[in-house]
Order: C-alpha cells, then sequence, then structure tokens
C-alpha cells in the first residue's frame, strides 16, 4: 500500500486548495489556514472581494454521496426556516462538489466565541432553539445517514478494537468482561424504550459545535455527525459538573424547550447509556484513524497503555452510572 493510499488527505496541498476554488469561479487571494478539524480537513480561505469563505473536505471514503447531500439538505432546510445554523453555500444550484476524489463544499465564515452557559437564559434560548430544530427534524426522516444503537456504537467500537489487537493484552480479560456486560446491560434497556420517538438530529451537539455571539446567541455548526436518535442526544454533553448541577441544567434547558416542542422524560433513562457509547465509540474512532499523520500527533496518548487503563475504568464506572436512577428535574 503505497504512502498515498494510506493518507489521501496529504493530497490536499495549497494549490490543489485554492484551485478547487478558482475553477468554481470563486477569486482566492492565495491566503490559506487550517482550521482545527481532524475527521475532515477544513480550511479559511482568503478571496480577492468579500470576506473570506471556508471550505470543508470531506474525509474520503467515509460518507456516501447521497448520506452528504442528507446532511448538506438537512442544514440547509433549518436554515431556510431562518434557525441559526452554518449551511452550506450554493453555486449552480450544487452544494456539494467533487475534485481529484474529494467531496467538498463551501460556507461563509460564521464568528463566535465558545459559549460559556453559565446563565439560566443562556440555557433556555439554547432549549428553545433545539425545540425549532428538532420540530423541523420530525418532517421527515433520513434514509442514508446512520441510526444511533448500541450494536452499532458500543458493539462494533469493540469487535473493531478486539479484532485489531488495540486492547493491551495484560487488560483483556478485564476489558472483554466489562464491556460485554456493559453492551448486554445497555441493549435490555435501550430496548425496554422501543417506542420512543426516532428522528432526525445534530447528533454532536456539544460546546466545541457552538459559536455564541453576543447579540444573537448561539449558531449551531458542524452538522458532519448527524443521525437518526432520541432528541436527548442533542441535550446531554450540554451538561456538565455534578449531577445536581447537570439536573439544573437540563431543567433550564427543558424550560426553554417546552415552548416550542414536547419533550418524553422517559429519555432521561438514556443519558448514561448515550455517555457510554460516545466512550466507547471514541476509542474506536481513534483506533480507525491511526493510519492518518494526524491523529497521532494530536493523540500521542492514545497508543499508551495509560490511556487503555483508564477507558477500562471509565467503562467500570459507567457499569454503575448506566443503573442509577435517572436525572431528576
Amino acid at each position: 500500500m503505497t504512502r498515498i493510499d494510506l493518507h489521501p488527505f496529504e493530497r490536499l496541498t495549497p494549490d490543489f486548495i485554492l484551485d478547487a476554488l478558482d475553477d468554481l469561479g470563486l477569486r482566492t487571494d492565495g491566503r490559506l489556514l487550517a482550521l482545527n478539524s481532524y475527521e475532515n480537513r477544513v480550511y479559511q480561505v482568503g478571496m480577492e472581494q468579500g470576506e473570506p469563505l471556508i471550505v470543508k473536505f470531506y474525509r474520503p471514503g467515509r460518507w456516501p454521496v447521497t448520506a452528504i447531500q442528507e446532511e448538506q439538505a438537512f442544514v440547509s432546510e433549518l436554515s431556510e426556516a431562518e434557525l441559526p445554523v452554518v449551511a452550506p453555500m450554493r453555486i449552480d444550484r450544487l452544494t456539494l462538489f467533487k475534485r481529484s476524489g474529494f467531496n467538498f463544499a463551501i460556507y461563509p465564515r460564521q464568528g463566535g466565541r465558545w459559549p460559556e452557559l453559565n446563565q439560566a437564559a443562556d440555557r433556555e434560548l439554547l432549549g428553545r432553539l433545539l425545540a425549532r430544530i428538532h420540530l423541523i427534524g420530525r418532517r421527515y426522516q433520513f434514509q442514508y445517514r446512520p441510526r444511533l444503537t448500541v450494536g452499532a456504537w458500543a458493539g462494533e467500537s469493540r469487535r473493531y478494537l478486539l479484532e485489531n489487537d488495540w486492547i493491551p493484552e495484560h487488560l483483556l480479560p478485564a476489558y472483554r468482561s466489562v464491556s460485554s456486560e456493559l453492551i448486554e446491560l445497555m441493549q435490555g434497556e435501550w430496548d425496554a424504550f422501543h417506542d420512543l420517538r426516532y428522528q432526525r438530529l445534530h447528533g454532536d451537539c456539544h460546546l466545541g459545535n457552538l459559536l455564541w455571539l453576543e447579540t444573537t446567541g448561539p449558531h449551531f455548526v458542524d452538522f458532519d455527525d448527524c443521525l437518526t436518535g432520541p432528541v436527548i442526544q442533542d441535550m446531554w454533553m450540554l451538561l456538565s459538573g455534578a449531577r445536581f448541577d447537570k439536573a439544573q441544567q437540563l431543567r433550564e434547558l427543558l424550560t426553554g424547550y417546552g415552548q416550542f416542542a414536547d419533550f418524553d422524560y422517559r429519555e432521561l433513562g438514556l443519558i448514561e447509556i448515550l455517555r457510554t457509547l460516545r466512550l466507547m465509540h471514541y476509542a474506536a474512532w481513534l483506533a480507525r484513524r491511526w493510519d492518518d499523520p494526524a491523529f497521532p500527533r494530536a493523540f500521542p496518548w492514545f497508543a499508551e497503555r495509560k490511556f487503555w487503563e483508564q477507558h477500562v475504568l471509565d467503562l467500570r464506572e459507567q457499569l454503575a452510572a448506566v443503573q442509577e436512577s435517572p436525572l431528576e428535574i
């Protein structure tokens, strides 16, 4: 296998990126700034006239074109409803472009800061916006985007790590045992919620995917992981601190949410399951991307024994957390 086969992103030279925009009739001025992104590659590109643009090159082979188009259509639908999202630009009616094996999209640059969410009013505002996003998410179903399940996020992650020898030998018995027990427990709990509403979601709604403007509040960015799932998936990652603090924050989110949409309070019982799914999926995601040179540089600790020792401890803690009673709000 050649180096270019292993690392296709290495073909994204400055000339390649600038030429991709120039070919679409966008006159660049040669300024290029790589932005913080690992799954894809994202750049700010200066223009001869007007504000810089953001160009996103999708990771080759990750999504079929149909799934990318669904992501873009969902974001465009939200934008047309005047929700604060950053939608891809249209050029000759297209939002997805192709060059030498890469799919890419172009976005306007959106300013904003990392949100603090330290005021009840901020969380209520965020709740109202999430409710409006979810109401639109109910209109249609995804056909090509993934569905959030225990099997896909935990079972497949466990299988990949074991089959590819990522778990240190001295931790194998402990990892096999705790991960197997967790998956069985989570699947049983998940099945008990079989009649919950599953719909289109942002899917990766955490503070890093929000840009906050003092005048208007949050903008939702990066729908690259949009999926079908329960709406609590777009809420639990916004909570932090002790159990009491999380309950208070969620109460304020739902105060705003309830002004526009109904919420099934049974979904509170999924929060620790969702946290566990993310924990297991994240470890497998890093392993799957390890042949990308950006990952060893950014996450050198992932290949150390200490990471896996802590990972097993985290899974044991989650085994207890999944069995706790849901947050009381």
